[in-house]
């Protein structure tokens, strides 16, 4: 039987596996903690995902996420790009009114953005602004971004999403979100998403008086009508307007750099961008005739931050971050800002368990192989060393087949030290190396580690 004879066998036997529910059958029973639901075996079928004007339905999407199932490809190609047209119609700058609920960076913590939704309200119902950053570090990117998507589908005018810095290739392949999408379907969508991700717009204008944006302001444009000029249709660059929509950061008034006399210093942190100052927060709301700059980006132990107020007595800058328990590591609340009549209120909420995946998306097989290596290296070196020993006390035992025995065991444990050395070359290759001097956590993390030590 040639090797292909073998696939199609194996494909079949699979198949009959599938329809006669043995797999589901053998999950339900055989669970280590049966309360616990087995993941979604099969795709969504379409005819499930669609309403009868075929738009898709989000409860049904979010049920079917909520336990880990998958859309065919095709629906998930298709709800990509009509939720790409869709941004690809909007300005650079979006408006909304309240009452409206809006949510900082999500960050794949799929999870978690279920308990956002019930806490701000069914999005059929209430307006939502989103800040960015639905993508990387958390391992549920993929459910985050087509469950919103539906909602945008379904709901256009009251479902604003605005591009972060992490809707780019440059970070969705530095981080795990590109390994995410070809794991759980392939590149193709992958490289639709980045597409859509080109259309998102960067800002929105809440009541004609709040300006949110993901990252923060830019020393290039001091009016609303300068950020609308700005051609969004790309991938973000390392600097210039557009960058600083998404990169930009405030300064830390706790170390007193809200009083240094620059509008704007760059950004060491983050290595692009610049830090603007509090002055330069008021220069830009009072040109524009704002209130306040919501935005998100970083990281907040309460899940937000008020920064000085301005004459008006309201913050010149209100920080948002949605993302609980940020890593799985540091047990950060999140939180999420609603406007009803302008009077604005903060809900905070705590993060949701959630399945557990290995690191860069492997299965238990490849993930135990280094140390299925290092074990046996252990016993063939172990073994070499009592033979020596009793070879030194044998006198029965001819040297020439003695020294045999030992060139044997030798061969064994050169070919399994191979084994491990390549094994270990695979698994540095599949692993994200962070450049020296370089951090992948937000800036304020640093202070969340010492305050939350590993």
């Amino acid at each position: 039987m040639t090797m292909s004879d073998t696939n199609v066998e194996l494909s079949i036997n699979i198949e009959e596996i599938k329809t006669s529910g043995k797999i589901e059958k053998m999950l339900r029973t055989e669970r280590g903690n049966n309360g616990v639901p087995p993941p979604n075996w099969e795709p969504l079928p379409s005819e499930h995902l669609y309403d009868e004007k075929g738009f898709p339905k989000p409860q049904v999407v979010l049920q079917h996420f909520k336990r880990e199932g998958l859309l065919f490809e095709a629906d998930a190609l298709k709800i990509i790009t009509r939720c790409a047209n869709i941004w690809k119609d909007e300005p650079n700058v979006t408006r909304q009114s309240d009452p409206v609920v809006i949510a900082g960076d999500i960050h794949g913590q799929f999870y978690d953005l279920l308990n956002l939704l019930e806490i701000g309200g069914d999005p059929s119902t209430q307006n939502y602004i989103f800040l960015g950053d639905y993508v990387d570090r958390g391992c549920f990117g993929m459910e985050v971004i087509l469950l919103l998507m539906c909602y945008k589908i379904n709901y256009p005018k009251t479902i604003v999403m605005l591009r972060g810095n992490h809707e780019s290739r440059h970070l969705t392949a530095y981080f795990n979100f590109k390994r995410e999408v070809q794991y759980k379907y392939s590149l193709a969508v992958y490289n639709a998403i980045m597409s859509a991700f080109d259309c998102l717009p960067l800002c929105c204008i809440l009541n004609d008086r709040f300006f949110c944006v993901h990252g923060g302001l830019s020393p290039e444009l001091l009016s609303i009508a300068d950020i609308n000029a700005i051609h969004r249709f790309r991938e973000p660059p390392s600097s210039g307007p557009m960058c600083d929509l998404l990169w930009a950061d405030p300064m830390d008034e706790k170390e007193g750099s809200a009083h240094v006399p620059q509008l704007f210093v760059p950004n060491s942190t983050r290595g692009c961008s610049y830090v603007f100052s509090h002055a330069a927060a008021v220069r830009f709301l009072d040109a524009n005739k704002l209130t306040t700059i919501i935005r998100g980006h970083e990281a907040q132990d309460e899940g937000y931050h008020l920064y000085k107020k301005t004459t008006k007595g309201f913050p010149a800058v209100i920080c948002l971050f949605s993302a609980p328990n940020y890593c799985d590591t540091y047990d950060n609340r999140a939180a999420i800002v609603s406007f009803n009549n302008s009077i604005m209120s903060i809900r905070q909420f705590n993060s949701n368990p959630h399945p557990y995946y290995l690191p860069n998306y492997m299965n238990a097989f490849a993930w135990s192989l280094p140390f299925v290596a290092e074990k046996l290296m252990d016993f063939w070196s172990n073994t070499l060393q009592g033979k020596n020993t009793f070879a030194e006390e044998a006198t029965a035992v001819p040297k020439d087949v003695m020294d045999a025995y030992n060139d044997s065991i030798k061969r064994k444990i050169a070919n399994i030290n191979q084994i491990t050395r390549s094994i270990s070359s695979d698994s540095e290759r599949d692993t994200l190396s962070v450049p020296e001097g370089e951090s992948i956590l937000p800036s304020n993390i640093a202070e969340m580690r010492e305050r939350w030590p590993e």
